[in-house]
């Protein structure tokens, strides 16, 4: 129960710090963080709380990130469900105290809450085509950098920087495309808010990432197998 609520609460720091800085702090007026605050941020959220839960839970905070660690031989199938799970509600609660937030202000406009999405819902108006293969790489190459930064044969201790280094780039690179998900519990924390076309979409932004992850994972097993 220790390794589920540290899912938890380890989603719903990325949700609210990545998502929260998009929604809040991105356009805001003369000092806004813009694309690159809000790629720093998504990246700072991870290697935050790769320190403090990756001892309880090993911090996925990813649906994707836990589906490819399994496929990875490194996770246990029968924890993904409630990892998932606890993912899962993690992100919708952040994404409700974030709502909570943005509405305090006076003329808000719930807009697309940092939605992920294609076609008219892609911020450089990407098709669907060019997100879900955006999405598979870019979750792809995470996975294989979460599994060599970890590997016992690795430089101890520097993982999360690895890590949160990978997740920033990622976002830099992204975020004009799908606005960036890699994480099927970020994506559902904030679209359920938004509802519609973030509903209607959202299962690209579950499908892609798992895909990429599970393609991420047996690359990395054959190119750092110890055999």
């Amino acid at each position: 129960m220790r390794a589920y609520a540290a899912e938890f609460f380890g989603t719903f720091w990325l949700v609210l710090g990545g998502c929260g800085s998009a929604v809040l702090a991105a356009a805001f007026p003369e000092v806004g963080i813009g694309l690159h605050g809000v790629s720093l941020a998504f990246g700072l959220t991870v290697l935050t709380m790769a320190y403090a839960i990756g001892h309880i839970s090993g911090c996925h905070l990813n649906p994707a990130v836990s589906i490819g660690l399994w496929a990875g031989g490194r996770f246990e199938a029968g924890k993904l469900v409630p990892y998932i799970a606890a993912q899962v509600v993690g992100g919708i609660a952040a994404g409700g105290v974030l709502y909570l937030i943005a509405t305090g202000k006076p003329g808000f406009e719930l807009g697309g809450f940092a939605s992920n999405g294609f076609g008219e819902h892609s911020p450089g108006g990407y098709s669907l085509q060019a997100a879900l293969l955006c999405e598979v790489v870019m979750t792809a190459f995470f996975l294989f950098v979460i599994l060599g930064a970890t590997d016992g044969r690795a430089p101890a201790g520097f993982a999360p920087i690895a890590i949160g280094l990978c997740l920033t780039l990622i976002h830099l690179i992204s975020i004009p495309v799908t606005n960036t998900s890699v994480n099927p519990a970020r994506s559902t924390g904030v679209a359920v808010f938004v509802g519609g076309w973030a509903i209607e979409q959202l299962w690209a932004f579950w499908v892609a990432p798992i895909v990429g992850a599970v393609i991420g994972a047996v690359a990395y097993r054959a190119v750092g197998s110890r055999d």
